[in-house]
């Protein structure tokens, strides 16, 4: 998972985002969730390669000449 987030903000029609809302609930997830997903599906569907951190709080160690 992404260690740092950005805000997003977008304009969408009131009775859509109750809808959606009420699913993302009857699911037990969060609307910015099924958003992130959305958005990697998005991006995999259309073959963009991005970066993330995957390994939290691990160092690479330099070598001292």
């Amino acid at each position: 998972m992404e260690t740092k987030s950005a805000r997003f903000t977008i304009l969408i029609d009131p009775v859509k985002k109750e809808a959606f809302e009420q699913l993302c609930a009857a699911q037990d997830l969060t609307p910015s969730q099924v958003v992130r997903q959305l958005i990697r599906e998005y991006l995999d569907l259309h073959g963009v390669t991005y970066k993330t951190k995957s390994a939290v709080g691990v160092r690479q160690r330099r070598k001292v000449a």
